[in-house]
């Protein structure tokens, strides 16, 4: 998909815990984008079907038509899809860290075709880990833009989410549906207020 003689694409990643407002900021830029007459592609992952197929919405409740993907390969059918149906400025994903590592080489295939990628998702996990594939595509990214949410606890900045209902058997590896949840199961939380960092 590279071709010498296209400009590269610029790649913007979103990042952040839980309730930090990934998809509402990915949804205002798409919007511009969409204004200033660009031909945009967004993808989410299948997993994320709160609001029901085929949409993206945002805790405060914004919408935006989405394509569904359960691989990479969904996002390259998309994105073929797009092109043969006219051409294509910018890709956006949502829920990007559902898609593990094989989306960096799929987003630097986007980029190399001269294709903007927006990315949006979870750059830390519930234990308050990195979730790949998020940092790693933040520091390969032009813009990067690190939100946070709001600590349930004490009102600061909340750079973390814990997970308040699960079972013995939840892992931060182990992905699934699961891992896509409200307030019912996740609570944003600042350093001083998430276990990982309780002082021993």
């Amino acid at each position: 998909m590279t071709d010498p003689t296209t400009t590269p694409g610029r790649l913007t990643v979103i990042g952040g815990p839980m309730f930090a407002g990934k998809s509402g900021e990915l949804l205002t830029r798409v919007r511009r984008r969409g204004i200033a007459g660009a031909r945009v592609a967004v993808v989410s992952h299948a997993w994320d079907t709160r609001q029901g197929d085929g949409v993206i919405a945002t805790h405060d409740g914004g919408t935006i038509p989405a394509r569904g993907a359960s691989s990479v390969e969904d996002i390259d059918a998309a994105v073929a899809e797009a092109l043969a149906d006219g051409g294509l400025d910018l890709v956006a994903i949502d829920e990007a860290q559902f898609f593990g590592a094989d989306l960096r080489p799929c987003v630097e295939r986007l980029l190399g075709a001269g294709i903007d990628v927006l990315v949006a998702g979870l750059c830390v996990t519930f234990d308050a880990e990195p979730f790949a594939p998020l940092p790693d595509l933040m520091a390969l990214a032009e813009e990067t833009v690190k939100l946070t949410a709001v600590c349930v606890t004490c009102g600061r900045d909340a750079s973390f989410h814990e997970r308040i209902e699960r079972s013995a058997a939840d892992s931060p590896d182990d992905l699934g549906p699961g891992h896509v949840g409200g307030t019912r199961m996740y609570a944003a939380r600042c350093r001083e207020h998430h276990p990982a960092f309780a002082r021993g």
